[in-house]
């Protein structure tokens, strides 16, 4: 598996290392730490904290795939990183105050990726490393992180949180005692906390692996889980990756890729998650779990476990698998659906608005073809300061359940809470593709709405969708449907067409329609900050009957266009 690929990364390591010794790594100001506090912007910092963390780890990678590296360049990084006035995000600040500390001993999940990161390379450069730096860079570890699992036995916040930050956390605090400590008493009670942590986080799985928090973070998550579990078992611990629900967790990817290396931007996520080829390559030896071979990526990654994971994985890994094959995958316990035919794919959600990273979608659904997303789920947006505070989490666009495929009922938008959520009343695999109906009425808080059952009728060789929402109601109420993508409508007599590079879809209208249809077209920001345009399609049903039945046709074909 991918010894081209493998070859080209080393050549883009060395590169890479060449233009780090060229060039300094960037400061970090007061002036672009305070930003949170001031104007919640997040990017400011983050954007040279993260080119610092690329910089180290390009010339940590070229140490690693060349013992004769210079490492004069390395050595000034690591010592310019043991300077830093924290490891942590602005944003993460309470992982320090909530226990009285420091920013020097903020645990966040930038501070144990960086921690195994200085571990890890003092560990391989062994004696090539000056032993001054060398030492710092063991003490500031300790400091900053390790001695807060080994000699405290206050839980830190993410010990008892069953989703990324455990995994991370716990994976990466891990890996960096087992790198810089012999056996003994501080390294077991470092383990112990940190392999707690990891069954904290399988916990927050349902028996079919599926992933609330998005693709993008099972990556995140998982793949942390997976090395410390790797590293774990190599030290003569247990094995991780046999508990059960790792199996099923492996397997999601495959479970929800709607084909040419595109998902369900639910939650959190993106369209075009790429999964560390090292990652691959190990669940597929280690579990039998194949990725999509579109969705596995070779990027230089600034992720030191990741890139060091592939450069060592990857080539011994097995060849391409062929591409899963066309059909529906049902999550019960994540309540997602996702159906992949042959030019088209379909993919629906039920479940709660108090997930990981929620967002209010319940009865949310997106539509590909041709390789592009064309109704759309937006995915995450820019983290900015109240991004994740339930107070104002849902005035942020992304967030919201305004900029999602769901009804408007009322004027009103659906609510967070768990008790918010979609009963699935029915997921019926066919043979031309699946019905999924969803009761999505509690997810809303509107006098007089007493039943609202949305249901999907997805037939993958023909590309045709049947929505269907049936409104039940003890007075008159308006009901606004919405449909989103960052492709824009074009609203004609007999319908609605949205046009991509390869394909468009189609909401066929009736010809004596009442309703009312307009196009907002809202400027946003996507999740690194880039500017975003976005059309929601806005049909507006005055219901008048207890009983209202509103039928949207779609169908999604290829198309041959001048788009470039």
């Amino acid at each position: 598996m991918g010894t081209d690929e493998v070859a080209e990364l080393r050549r883009r390591v060395r590169e890479a290392a060449g233009a780090a010794r060229g060039a300094p790594m960037p400061e970090l100001p007061f002036s672009a730490y305070r930003r949170f506090d001031d104007d919640g912007d997040r990017l400011a910092y983050e954007e040279l904290y993260f080119r610092r963390r690329a910089h180290v780890t390009a010339l940590a990678a070229e140490a690693l795939i060349d013992e004769k590296a210079q490492l004069d360049a390395l050595a000034d990084a690591l010592w310019s990183v043991c300077d830093e006035y924290t490891w942590a995000l602005p944003a993460h600040e309470m992982h320090a105050t909530h226990f009285g500390r420091g920013m020097d001993q903020c645990l966040d999940l930038f501070a144990a990726l960086t921690a195994q990161l200085l571990a890890e390379t003092v560990r391989m450069c062994g004696d090539r490393l000056d032993p001054r730096v060398a030492a710092r860079v063991r003490t500031q570890v300790d400091h900053r992180v390790l001695s807060l699992l080994a000699d405290d036995d206050r839980p830190l916040l993410w010990e008892g949180w069953d989703h990324n930050w455990a995994a991370v956390c716990g994976g990466c605090t891990g890996l960096a005692a087992l790198a810089l400590w012999e056996p003994g008493p501080r390294l077991t009670r470092v383990l112990d906390r940190c392999r707690a942590a990891q069954l904290t986080y399988l916990g927050g799985f349902g028996a079919d692996g599926g992933c609330a928090e998005g693709v993008d973070y099972w990556v995140f998550g998982f793949a942390h889980f997976v090395y410390f579990a790797q590293g774990l078992r190599e030290f003569g611990g247990d094995d991780l990756l046999a508990h059960p629900t790792a199996r099923a967790v492996a397997g999601f990817p495959a479970a929800v890729h709607l084909g040419g290396g595109l998902f369900p931007a639910f939650s959190d996520a993106g369209e075009r998650t790429r999964v560390p080829a090292g990652l691959a390559a190990l669940l597929a030896r280690r579990l039998d779990a194949h990725v999509p071979a579109e969705a596995i990526g070779w990027d230089l990654a600034r992720d030191w476990a990741d890139l060091s994971r592939t450069l060592r994985w990857a080539a011994d890994g097995p060849g391409p698998t062929p591409p899963p094959a066309f059909g529906t995958t049902y999550l019960p316990d994540l309540a997602w659906v996702v159906d992949r035919g042959p030019g088209a794919a379909f993919a629906a959600k039920g479940g709660h608005n108090a997930e990981p990273h929620n967002h209010n979608d319940l009865g949310q659904f997106v539509l590909a073809a041709g390789g592009e997303v064309l109704l759309a789920d937006l995915g995450a947006g820019e983290y900015r300061k109240g991004y994740f505070d339930d107070a104002t989490r849902y005035d942020f666009l992304h967030a919201r359940s305004h900029a999602h495929s769901v009804p408007r009922v009322d004027g009103g938008e659906q609510s967070a809470g768990r008790g918010h959520e979609a009963r699935v009343r029915e997921c019926r695999p066919t043979s031309e593709g699946v019905e999924f109906t969803v009761e999505l009425a509690g997810a809303y808080e509107v006098d007089g709405l007493t039943g609202l059952v949305r249901s999907f009728t997805w037939r993958r060789d023909a590309g045709e969708l049947l929505l269907v929402d049936e409104v039940e109601a003890e007075r008159p109420l308006p009901l606004e449907e919405v449909f989103v993508s960052r492709l824009r409508p074009d609203v004609r007599a007999d319908g609605v067409v949205w046009t991509g590079r390869a394909a468009q879809a189609r909401l066929w209208l009736p010809d004596d329609r009442a309703a009312h249809v307009e196009v907002e077209t809202v400027r946003t920001t996507d999740h690194d900050g880039a500017p975003d345009t976005v059309h929601l399609l806005r049909i507006r049903h005055e219901l008048t009957r207890r009983r209202t039945r509103l039928e949207h046709p779609f169908t999604v074909a290829a198309v041959e266009t001048d788009r470039p």
